[in-house]
């Protein structure tokens, strides 16, 4: 495992990173977009003790559990500037429209250091497949070519396959990179209110269950 700092955030704190394995199916796991969707972020760091244990994968695995590091600590969706993060990404159908103010889009389309660094990362690296962690009704929401990697998900949590999550999302993750670039995306969204030790038995052997599947990809 190597570690590294994937960006900054609007207060300036450091978005902690982990890189696993060296295969070349590049797969990017995300949790904390919005800060309080707390069942993500939990998924997440139950991922990455998983995963520091013991990685036998052949797949290389970067982790970012908190992407909006300001939203996790103070419980709010946005980040430190009021911002949805997962609605400022540089998309063509990026809107200034503000749908309520949990849904502030920004200023203007990568406006947030943290959308910075994701775009940054995303259009550099080309990730193979996009796994992002929120929390809403049990769905398994994808963006380009991966409904067979939601399929395995689905087997192990009877979650939901969509490629419509139900409402516009214009300036969002799934649209920048799943339908506008070449790494599809799972938007994965977990039961609110889950509790901590149903997270970590559903949906980390179902993340484990994907990394075996999408070994058969690389090289």
């Amino acid at each position: 495992m190597q570690s590294f700092i994937f960006g900054k955030s609007s207060l300036g704190l450091p978005i902690p990173a982990f890189e696993f394995g060296r295969g070349s199916y590049h797969v990017l796991i995300l949790g904390g977009v919005h800060g309080d969707e707390t069942e993500g972020t939990t998924a997440a760091w139950g991922l990455f003790e998983k995963l520091q244990q013991s990685f036998d994968y052949k797949l290389k695995v970067t982790l970012v559990p908190m992407l909006n590091i300001d939203g996790v600590i103070h419980k709010t969706r946005q980040n430190a500037r009021g911002v949805d993060l997962n609605r400022n990404m540089a998309t063509r159908d990026w809107s200034p429209e503000i749908k309520g103010p949990r849904y502030q889009p920004g200023p203007h389309p990568n406006s947030e250091p943290e959308t910075q660094a994701l775009a940054q990362f995303v259009d550099q690296q080309k990730p193979q497949l996009i796994v992002s962690l929120h929390s809403w009704h049990p769905v398994l929401n994808v963006n380009g070519d991966c409904e067979n990697e939601a399929k395995v998900l689905s087997q192990w949590t009877g979650y939901k396959v969509d490629t419509d999550i139900g409402y516009p999302t214009p300036g969002c993750l799934g649209t920048y990179a799943g339908l506008e670039r070449q790494s599809p995306t799972i938007t994965y969204e977990i039961e609110r209110d889950q509790k901590t030790t149903e997270i970590l038995k559903m949906h980390i052997p179902a993340i484990l269950e994907l990394f075996k599947h999408l070994e058969g990809k690389s090289k």
